[in-house]
């Protein structure tokens, strides 16, 4: 059920919807204790009481809170209001990636300076010990002023100081039969490497890979090196 203008969530009043999709509903909100513009996003209804949507939507908002970086959307809260989940985030004014291509491709000077800003997000996220995993246009944001903007970490790997190895994730199939484990695949498949394809263990080699996929998308009459990701899933185990 959508929400109506001047609802409260904690502190924040809705203004009005952004958008929304199968893993969020986005609305423009006010931090009234602020009086700060933000963007709350809160689970749909038919996956509100999904612990694995929940657990994916409250691992998004740790995993960007965990990093402070110019191209990476910022985290402000996370909270809950009787069963909804919400957090906010900052708002941006502008339009994904996937939106600005279907008008028109970049020229090469723009895509490259694309191409080195998100490269430096996606190597602090790799630092802090985190893989995004489902790097594509519709994840990347650019703003009016054509500041890129990585956005929704729901999918990432994150390794903890505790733990030597990265934690396990749920799959673009949220239910929880479906966890993550060796042999499955996870993310967007037109940007997949072939080792994510195969749902082998991925590492920051497999973001570089997709976030090279969405550049090569960028220029006109470059494809996406069909027949490698054609056989990556006919040999999939």
């Amino acid at each position: 059920m959508a929400l109506d203008p001047n609802t409260r969530l904690g502190p924040y009043r809705v203004v009005a919807p952004l958008g929304a999709g199968g893993m969020g509903v986005v609305y423009r909100a006010e931090d009234t204790r602020l009086g700060r513009a933000v963007a709350l996003k809160l689970l749909p209804d038919a996956i509100s009481r999904d612990p694995a949507a929940v657990e994916r939507f409250l691992r998004e908002a740790r995993a960007a809170a965990a990093l402070n970086h110019p191209n990476i959307c910022t985290i402000y809260d996370i909270g809950q209001e009787g069963d909804r989940h919400y957090l906010t985030m900052e708002l941006l004014e502008g339009q994904t990636l996937r939106e600005r291509l279907a008008a028109r491709p970049f020229e090469l000077p723009a895509l490259l300076d694309l191409g080195a800003a998100l490269a430096e997000a996606l190597d602090a996220a790799h630092k802090a010990g985190i893989v995004h995993r489902d790097i594509k246009p519709a994840n990347i944001f650019l703003t009016t002023r054509g500041q890129p903007k990585i956005l929704d970490f729901g999918l990432a790997k994150m390794r903890s100081a505790a733990a030597p190895a990265y934690s396990a994730m749920p799959t673009v199939d949220i239910a929880p039969a479906h966890l993550t484990s060796p042999g499955t695949a996870l993310g967007t498949v037109a940007y997949m490497s072939p080792e994510q394809a195969r749902g082998e263990d991925v590492d920051a080699r497999t973001t570089c890979s997709r976030l090279a996929s969405c550049c090569t998308r960028c220029r006109p009459g470059c494809p996406r090196f069909p027949a490698i990701r054609a056989r990556s899933f006919s040999r999939r185990s």
